[in-house]
């Protein structure tokens, strides 16, 4: 995956979800289509690092 891409990726992963809470049936079908095995384990990972840095700044 090109890295330039990585922010379109999550925006519009994020796009999706958020339609979804407005017409859930459309926006998993949308959620299925944008988020390739790629994209699907770098946002994990986002979330992930985002998790482990908010962690050990509270425990500080």
């Amino acid at each position: 995956m090109n890295l330039g891409k990585l922010s379109d990726a999550a925006v519009g992963t994020v796009g999706n979800l958020a339609g979804g809470v407005v017409d859930p049936k459309a926006g998993l079908g949308k959620l299925r289509a944008a988020v390739t095995p790629g994209r699907a384990v770098t946002l994990a990972a986002g979330l992930l690092l985002g998790y482990l840095v908010a962690r050990s700044r509270r425990r500080s």
